[in-house]
């Protein structure tokens, strides 16, 4: 057979993608009302984002490991190559490694210290290297190639929703002047979310972001996915800006950011999720 790659549902990646590469996909799950819904394969409410009651789940070990098990025995022994959302964003990740251990050197775990579809290019990636017939260690190699060029983005509208999960460190010295702030985020090369840029309207935010991928992206060619939490409008503005400044670029996508990360962003947020090519 081939190695099989594995993720989880943060990364945005659609069904028709998980079936073409033959992706296995870890459900994050979605604590509200006392139910215990898994984002992609349970119903989840369209406004969850909005709601003030509501805890977002890592993949636990027993949903790991199972597919860890199905996608090995799949592989005919090939190996398995799991590439999940950021360490410091998720307990996934740390959940990842000690279910991996059982598997000895048959399971990889690669942290993408991404989110949406920045861990969804690293697999897309891995997959692509699987399908052409690389061993477990070429495959594992390519992901951590991929993780390295790529980048997020992201404007919110307000930071009471990455305040409330934690996902912003609350000593961080800008936050005292948060609620005049419009800010560019981004995740750093460990994969935290972090300040790139204090911006005062919406309007110079989203013009910031697209000036910062396009910097980035330069002249070079790259894949870029436009995320947002019911912001279509603004998603398909970001997404024509960055069409027309980067003509050279193999595809841009408009999709939403999903539930688990909607809930830590909240209504109104847009982001940028790219890959340089290699």
């Amino acid at each position: 057979m081939a190695v099989i790659v594995v993720t989880d549902s943060s990364s945005r990646l659609e069904p028709d993608e998980l079936k073409q590469f033959d992706i296995r996909q870890v459900p994050l799950h979605v604590l509200v009302d006392g139910d215990d819904l898994r984002d992609g394969v349970d119903d989840v409410p369209f406004d969850i984002h909005d709601r003030a009651r509501v805890t977002t789940a890592g993949a636990t070990p027993a949903e790991l490991a199972e597919t860890y098990q199905h996608a090995l025995s799949d592989s005919d022994g090939d190996g398995v190559v799991a590439v999940h959302l950021s360490a410091a964003l998720s307990s996934t990740y740390s959940s990842a490694v000690q279910t991996a251990r059982e598997f000895g050197s048959a399971v990889r775990v690669v942290n993408s210290r991404s989110a949406a579809m920045g861990v969804g290019f690293v697999a897309l990636a891995a997959a692509r290297a699987a399908g052409s017939g690389a061993d477990i260690d070429a495959v594992e190699a390519v992901a951590r190639s991929a993780q390295s060029r790529g980048h997020v983005f992201l404007v919110v509208h307000r930071l009471d929703n990455l305040r409330r999960s934690g996902r912003i460190r609350k000593g961080a010295s800008w936050l005292g002047t948060a609620l005049a702030l419009k800010p560019l985020l981004c995740l750093d090369v460990d994969g935290r979310l972090v300040l790139d840029q204090r911006i005062r309207t919406v309007t110079k935010a989203h013009a910031a972001l697209v000036e910062r991928v396009a910097d980035i992206v330069g002249d070079r060619q790259a894949a870029i996915a436009v995320h947002h939490v019911d912001n279509h409008d603004a998603a398909d503005e970001i997404g024509a800006a960055l069409t027309t400044r980067l003509p050279q670029i193999e595809s841009l996508f408009v999709t939403d950011m999903g539930p688990v990360l909607s809930i830590h962003v909240g209504r109104g947020a847009v982001g940028v999720a790219l890959q340089i090519a290699e």
